[in-house]
């Protein structure tokens, strides 16, 4: 076999893996997402929110959601959205990718006036819809930043285009962009305006763009892309036959070769990986926004249950005279009130998860009620010694109740710090587990290849490893 066969098998062999590993994401981030509808289904089957209309109207919007980015990741329809200020030839970078003008252009700004969607089929395994977008700069206020939030949510891949050095709004734009915890790619514009020396200068400008601020990094090559979507005409001089001389307007192809080259590669690579992405950082966000609203909702019954767990663990203790029994009744009645919490918001709950749950509030609390367990154990001890002793000096009684009531408040701080913290980690920890939204997230961003866009996303979500 030639050095050149086995380059092109090698090529096959690296992108068959490719394959495989973006079918496993997208099984994986199917799985994801039926589980949890399927649990909101056993949530209205078993009569939990139909006994509380109120709840159920407020979560409608995030099953639709659900339900929606599901359909999206069946019809393994890919998303690239373009976004930039009026005038920097954001259509004509779409029409040029399509190779027809399909989308209108023209001289006068803001002729694109909502957001337009046109499918594009690159190539014979690949189905993108491009979507394109009003100039950042046309419209005001609240619209805009409607319009921009709704179309960044439902892209997988944005591009940015500018036409030379950037200005301070397009920055601005940028970063706001980039928090979006998308993939995006620079499209630097209008090239054949420019004499190579001013284009190098520009490019070298546009992948500094993150140095020097907190909230962004430095562009990477391949992020950065140069184009002529629709070349300025050109003065041609034509000599004819018989002598002749006219000049005539010609206008030169769009160059865009390079921008379509990347974005295939980028699909080709990772593409149905970028979808699946997308989809669990949509479930997550809908799961994270429904566990929010049926905490604020049941607010004030999950703080009469703890308070009344409270009370109760503090009573039992204070009146227990035996040291290992104050622990072992106090753990009993956390993981009571854990699973208590849970059935308010209609969350699945066992005695073992609640162990767990109780078990990271213990270890992520810094110490501080591992400390209380030492401290009410020792005055346990001494209460216990005291109740004992109490028959021979009834002096004794008077240590065992003042142990009694520092030991209660102790238990009672505690029980309400172990409720307070569970309703947090039950809003959080919605989208953890085997299949939650955020531990496939964690999953698929851990066998990333170094070599491709969603490597750079492990930073941008504040995945480490």
């Amino acid at each position: 076999m030639s050095i050149l066969e086995r380059v092109k098998a090698k090529s096959v062999d690296i992108m068959s893996v490719y394959r495989n590993l973006q079918e496993t994401h997208l099984n994986r981030a199917r799985a994801s997402l039926r589980q949890a509808l399927s649990w909101y289904g056993y949530l209205r089957k078993s009569g939990q929110l139909s006994s509380n209309p109120e709840l159920a109207g407020l979560m409608k919007p995030e099953l639709e959601a659900l339900n929606a980015t599901l359909n999206k990741l069946d019809s393994n329809v890919i998303r690239i959205a373009v976004f930039g200020l009026v005038s920097r030839g954001k259509s004509a970078v779409l029409n040029a990718l399509l190779g027809d003008k399909i989308l209108q252009t023209g001289p006068l700004n803001g002729v694109t006036q909502w957001p337009r969607s046109v499918r594009w089929q690159p190539s014979d395994k690949v189905l993108v819809e491009l979507i394109d977008t009003p100039g950042l700069d046309e419209i005001e206020g609240e619209s805009r930043a409607d319009m921009a939030r709704e179309v960044v949510h439902q892209a997988d891949l944005i591009l940015f285009v500018v036409s030379g050095d950037i200005t301070r709004t397009e920055y601005q734009a940028l970063l706001q962009l980039r928090r979006s915890q998308k993939p995006l790619i620079l499209v630097f514009n209008k090239i054949d305006l420019y004499p190579d020396t001013d284009q190098g200068a520009i490019y070298q400008n546009l992948q500094q763009l993150g140095a020097g601020h907190p909230e962004a990094k430095p562009l990477l090559p391949d992020e950065i892309v140069m184009v002529a979507a629709e070349p300025a005409a050109m003065e041609v001089r034509v000599e004819w036959p018989d002598g002749r001389v006219t000049y005539e307007w010609e206008t030169p192809p769009p160059q865009v070769d390079e921008l379509k080259e990347i974005i295939l590669n980028i699909l080709n690579r990772e593409g149905r990986s970028l979808l699946a992405l997308n989809a669990l950082i949509q479930a997550r966000d809908a799961e994270a926004a429904i566990a929010q609203k049926t905490i604020d909702l049941r607010e004030k019954e999950a703080e009469e249950i703890i308070w009344q767990f409270t009370k109760y663990k503090a009573l039992a203790v204070m009146l227990n005279p035996i040291a290992f029994l104050d622990i072992l009744g106090g753990t009993v009645a956390d993981l009571a009130l854990i699973r208590a919490l849970a059935r308010l918001y209609g969350l699945p709950m066992t005695s073992y998860e609640a162990g767990k749950i109780l078990k990271t509030i213990l270890f992520s609390s810094g110490g501080l009620l591992l400390g209380e367990l030492g401290s009410s154990f020792i005055l346990g001890l001494g209460k216990t010694t005291a109740a004992i002793a109490s028959g021979d000096n009834p002096s004794n009684i008077t240590a065992f109740a003042g142990s009694a009531i520092a030991q209660a408040g102790i238990a009672g701080y505690g029980a309400y710090s172990v409720g307070k913290a569970a309703q947090v980690y039950l809003e959080k920890g919605c989208t953890w587990g085997q299949l939650g939204a955020s531990s496939v997230i964690q999953e698929i961003l851990s066998q990333v290849d170094q070599h491709t866009i969603l490597y750079r996303l492990r930073q941008e979500l504040g995945i480490k490893y």
